[in-house]
């Protein structure tokens, strides 16, 4: 569907990609991965065609609709949440409005005979018939399920997107991208403004999506959630491993280390071939056996040892001085901004060494109580930090208020006091920030940068209560294994607030869920309260979508009764999409077949055989009978998903 041919990208004298190759077919699950900086952005935008590359180039029909969201985006003021997602469906709105105007002049002829009446009618039918095969009827109910499902209230949908933050209006934009249902989806970091529920909502929306899906994301337990594909890019090449994240991590593990293996043992080889070579090249007795060895030399395939970018953080939290038993006790804590009450009665209680995440829907107080605990907001009731804290932040928004005319080392040096200042550029270094990197101004460097940037400030003096908002944000793998290791080994006490579930694992042992105006406490790890919230298979957020289609009250029983139908028609629709899979895999086995046989009579017709050709029409016409049924097969799946929308 997609083909990426021969791709290379050059900046001035650096060259960031080198003959990169792969193709995208239509039901692809792609994780595109690999550090900040190398590439995944430009790529997504060379396939889209913001971008053009220095050679070679990207294929894709010109049938084929390519939805992308970007990490930053232009959204334009002036509609309601409702009006602006409704934009999505601007084709279908015409239509309809189209549909009418037919019927209205239908509605005034009584010339029932003519020409021109009964072409009107035609017309009115082939128009209504492509209006209910795209959805017409229920755009609303889409639009509602989506928009609930990223997180909005029913009370959102009216108010101006002007209303909202960055993350908020960046959900949006991703509503109307999933709306339009495109061929293929490329996504660069969905989840970074998302919260575990709108998370999990996105997860199971595509797993669904019936076209091409590829993605850059930063977490883990998304990428293994959705992706049956990985593609690394790495120091300008990009490799290709059929399997999801986790297992392309193995994978890369194995390769690289037998690579190695093969690579020292033939440069072992190689040592001693030419060190007898050296020692007997001059006797006449060993003539023959030196000549042999250097044919030997000659014909060896030289095993090549990929590049690999070992860079890493290498950060280790000061000693956190002692604190008292207690370091945060909230009481009762309530706060409101206005009329509008972020959450009231809040009773937090975070012992010595303890660490503890902050989770919930966007919007529902996570960074506000940080902010309270910090100090930096008024609030009610009662909030104690105990004796001898002294309190590390990071913003969420952290990267936004570094000054973007200082350079990195300024930055620093502006904020360190006494011994520290000798070990600037130490700190600096463990951050990747190395040589002529510290001179960089804050406003040229990439997300990623800016965040490591904000974190090396939090090693400038020991503190023994960390409190992070989102610290993960723009961060490549690599570099949060390496954050989440730093924190499991602080010996201080930890306040994270965090949407990412693989980093919170094992992480914390506390949760603290902030919904519906309420602070509630559950004891154990991410996985557990996720588990008790029943979370993982969303069934909370599938009763919310009942809500929205039926507002009339169900008994328990009718509710039980939808469910299970729910369930059987489910089960049903994964039958028949595996069967298209499978016919799917079958349709590739066979054409690769009949083209390599095509290749082997264009070079070599004259001694084809009856037998070639016989098992080549053979092939052929099984070909097109898996065609017919991939055909009959993608109507059924499309009848059984309208009906389910029913």
């Amino acid at each position: 569907m997609i083909s990426v041919n021969q791709v290379a990208v050059s900046f001035g004298g650096f060259q960031l990609f080198k003959d990169i190759n792969f193709l995208i077919t239509p039901r692809d699950r792609i994780g595109l991965v690999g550090r900040n900086g190398a590439g995944k952005s430009t790529l997504l935008k060379l396939i889209v065609g913001e971008m053009m590359p220095s050679s070679g180039s990207v294929s894709k029909p010109n049938d084929v609709r390519v939805g992308y969201l970007p990490q930053q985006m232009k959204i334009t003021d002036g509609r309601t949440v409702m009006a602006e997602a409704l934009m999505a469906f601007n084709e279908t709105i015409e239509l309809k409005k189209e549909i009418d105007r037919l019927g209205k002049e239908i509605a005034e002829r009584t010339d029932y005979e003519s020409e021109s009446y009964i072409k009107l009618l035609n017309q009115l039918t082939d128009k209504t018939d492509h209006y209910n095969i795209i959805g017409g009827g229920n755009v609303e109910s889409q639009v509602e399920q989506t928009l609930t499902g990223l997180g909005f209230k029913r009370s959102d949908f009216e108010r101006q997107t002007s209303e909202f933050s960055g993350g908020w209006r960046m959900r949006i934009e991703l509503a109307k991208l999933l709306l339009r249902k495109p061929e293929a989806l490329l996504l660069d970091e969905p989840t970074n403004h998302l919260d575990i529920e709108s998370i999990q909502w996105l997860e199971d929306y595509l797993k669904d999506f019936p076209g091409a899906l590829m993605l850059i994301s930063h977490d883990k337990a998304f990428l293994d959630n959705i992706t049956q594909r990985t593609i690394e890019l790495s120091l300008g090449v990009a490799y290709d491993y059929k399997v999801p994240y986790s297992k392309y991590v193995e994978l890369h593990r194995e390769r690289r280390e037998q690579q190695l293996a093969a690579y020292r043992n033939q440069q072992k080889l190689i040592e001693d071939t030419q060190d007898f070579i050296e020692r007997f090249r001059y006797k006449a007795t060993k003539a023959v056996q030196v000549q042999s060895r250097i044919k030997q030399l000659d014909k060896l395939d030289i095993i090549e040892v990929d590049d690999e970018d070992m860079s890493a953080m290498n950060i280790k939290f000061p000693p956190a001085p002692r604190s008292g038993d207690t370091v945060v006790e909230s009481k009762e804590v309530s706060k409101s901004f206005g009329n509008r009450l972020i959450f009231s009665g809040a009773n937090i209680n975070v012992q010595r060494g303890e660490k503890v995440a902050f989770v919930g829907r966007n919007g529902e107080g996570k960074t506000t109580m940080s902010r309270i605990i910090i100090g930096e907001l008024d609030y009610d009731g009662n909030n104690r930090i105990g004796h001898n804290v002294s309190i590390g932040y990071f913003a969420q928004n952290q990267d936004e208020l570094l000054n973007n005319s200082l350079t990195v080392l300024e930055t620093i040096d502006n904020v360190a006091v006494g011994d520290i200042r000798t070990r600037m550029r130490d700190i600096l270094g463990a951050f990747l920030f190395r040589g002529d990197d510290v001179d960089k101004k804050v406003g040229v460097l990439s997300g990623g940068e800016r965040n490591r940037l904000a974190m090396a400030k939090l090693m400038l003096q020991p503190y023994n209560l960390l409190v992070l908002d989102e610290p993960t944000n723009h961060l490549d793998m690599r570099s949060k294994d390496i954050l989440k290791d730093a924190l499991l080994k602080f010996d201080g006490t930890l306040i994270v607030v965090s949407h990412d579930r693989e980093f919170l694992n094992g992480l914390v042992n506390k949760v603290y869920e902030f919904s519906d105006g309420k602070v509630k406490e559950h004891l154990g790890g991410i996985y557990d309260f996720l588990r008790r919230r029943k979370l993982a298979n969303l069934k909370e957020l599938e009763r919310k979508r009942e809500e929205v289609r039926d507002n009339d009250v169900k008994s328990e029983s009718e509710q039980k009764q939808a469910w299970l139908e729910r369930k059987e028609f489910d089960k049903q629709i994964r039958k028949v999409v595996s069967q298209l899979e499978d016919t799917e895999t079958k349709i590739e086995l066979l054409e690769a077949e009949i083209s390599n046989l095509d290749a082997k009579f264009a070079s070599d017709a004259s001694n084809a055989d009856m037998e070639s050709f016989s098992n080549y029409q053979k092939l052929k016409d099984e070909l097109s009978e898996l065609m017919k049924r991939w055909e009959d097969l993608s109507i059924e799946v499309e009848e059984l998903k309208e009906k389910k929308g029913k």
